[in-house]
């Protein structure tokens, strides 16, 4: 999960507990708020009634000013329209304690004939303290949502970014990060800026040196061809045919394995038989006696990749099996979805991946030819197809499988 994605399931998930607090402390300081008042109502209302029964509207009205309540009139409009939170009732006497429509608390008296409703004037602190604290939760939230927005604004740039890297790492060398940004993340953006410009003029530069040179090589290779065929078929000229060939294989070679660690060349995608595969690798060897590869199908497969490259692989492991099997001839078998290539020779003496580096042959290839390049390009070919290259010997046979 991104960066982006994280962020915002941080701030909805931390938007909606401070959305669950901000509720659960409204419905807590209105709970707080009751409770107090109606303990206070009904605490006062015993001294009220002492003045009501005495008929000392005088010392009663002194009294409500001293505790800062307020009588209020029409007192059977806010009776009915007032939700009654706490009803008390005696033979002479009545106490209600009501909450009107604007959420203010009131309290009803009645003595015998006479009734009374007043309203504790001091509640309005209690209420703008209530509505205060409402005011500082509204403002948090509105914080965090600036301060989510802020962040997003601030990794959004990071989606190019890795965009970018990626298509540059899957070989598209042109591309540079714009941002805006004077932070950190512009500083990542122009190093990498940077870092890429100089692989770019670095491959690029591989690149026009390996084509020049192959280029130049190949004039006088061709040259030399067409001088041979001039010439009368002789032990010798089969020798020199032989060695222009491998030179002529070893640039090929050179340019192929160069292209794919550069990530230049994009594969063509298709779905072949396994049928096909070995087929096309066969075409691309240059083997007199074709009685020196015996191939075997068990059973056919459908394989979905570039057939150019999966057959240079291919024929590269039927060709280091000639060069280097102490027996002939060569089995190429296809069963399941594996094509193995089998030589008889003793094992290897160090692991595989050491004969995948590029110029790398066992102590045994010395007086054979050939240049280390095969096995290095078949090991780059699987990984950009995503398939698996093994090695094994089985006592008799060094076995080297490509698995799709």
């Amino acid at each position: 999960m991104s960066i982006f994605y994280k962020v915002i399931i941080f701030f909805l998930i931390t938007f909606s507990l401070m959305f669950f607090v901000s509720i659960e402390i409204n419905k807590l300081t209105k709970d707080t708020i009751e409770m107090l008042l109606r303990d206070k109502y009904i605490h006062v209302s015993g001294e009220l009634f002492k003045y009501m029964s005495n008929s000392d509207q005088k010392s009663l009205e002194e009294r409500l000013k001293e505790l800062k309540f307020e009588i209020v009139e029409d007192k059977g409009r806010y009776i009915e329209k007032s939700h009654i939170l706490h009803e008390y009732n005696t033979d002479f006497s009545t106490i209600k304690i009501l909450r009107d429509k604007e959420n203010k608390y009131l309290l009803y008296m009645k003595y015998l004939d006479d009734e009374m409703l007043v309203i504790d004037l001091s509640q309005d602190n209690n209420f703008e303290k209530k509505e205060f604290l409402n005011y500082m939760i509204v403002a948090d939230i509105f914080i965090l949502i600036l301060l989510c927005l802020i962040i997003l604004k601030m990794v959004y740039p990071l989606k190019d970014i890795s965009k970018i890297i990626r298509k540059f790492g899957e070989g598209e060398y042109c591309l540079r990060i714009k941002t805006g940004c004077k932070d950190e993340i512009g500083e990542v953006a122009k190093t990498f800026n940077s870092m890429a410009s100089n692989i770019q003029d670095l491959i690029t530069s591989r690149q026009r040196l390996l084509r020049d040179i192959g280029h130049e090589l190949k004039t006088p290779i061709s040259k030399s061809k067409i001088a041979l065929d001039m010439i009368e078929d002789t032990k010798y000229k089969r020798i020199l045919n032989k060695a222009l060939f491998q030179i002529d294989e070893m640039i090929n070679e050179l340019l192929c394995l160069e292209k794919l660690n550069a990530n230049q060349n994009k594969l063509n995608i298709e779905n072949f038989s396994s049928d096909t595969l070995v087929g096309e690798a066969l075409s691309k060897l240059f083997i007199e006696d074709e009685n020196l590869v015996d191939i075997t199908i068990e059973s056919s497969f459908k394989i979905k990749g570039d057939l150019n490259y999966l057959s240079i692989a291919l024929k590269n492991l039927i060709d280091n099996a000639l060069k280097y099997g102490t027996q002939k001839p060569v089995y190429v078998v296809v069963r399941d979805t594996n094509i193995s290539v089998k030589s008889i020779g003793d094992v290897l003496d160090k692991p595989l991946e050491y004969y995948c580096e590029a110029f790398t042959q066992g102590d045994n290839s010395r007086n054979q030819s050939g240049y280390g390049l095969g096995l290095s390009l078949v090991r780059r070919i699987m990984d950009k197809h995503g398939f698996e290259l093994l090695y094994y010997h089985d006592g008799k046979f060094n076995v080297f499988e490509i698995v799709v």
